[in-house]
């Protein structure tokens, strides 16, 4: 399931949640019974951040194409009043 909100600036919907179940052979390796089924989910902050911050593609924030002087330049997140 994905949560959605419309972005007045953008003019279009935004992703802003999502949950769903762990597949089986993500849960193994962490010792959990074949039969125990696990249920996810998140706000999805890594959309707000990229709008707020102006990134195009979610790579930018994770994985191995993060910018690390942008992690040393910016260790932690602001939210400043307009």
């Amino acid at each position: 399931m994905e949560i959605f909100a419309y972005h007045e600036g953008f003019k279009k919907w935004v992703e802003i949640g999502n949950s769903g179940l762990f597949r089986p052979e993500m849960l193994l390796p962490m010792g959990l019974p074949p039969d125990v089924n696990v249920a996810g989910f998140g706000l999805s902050l890594e959309r707000p951040t990229m709008i707020r911050y102006g990134f195009k593609n979610i790579r930018e924030l994770f994985g191995p194409k993060v910018d690390i002087e942008m992690i040393y330049k910016n260790p932690i997140c602001r939210l400043e009043k307009e």
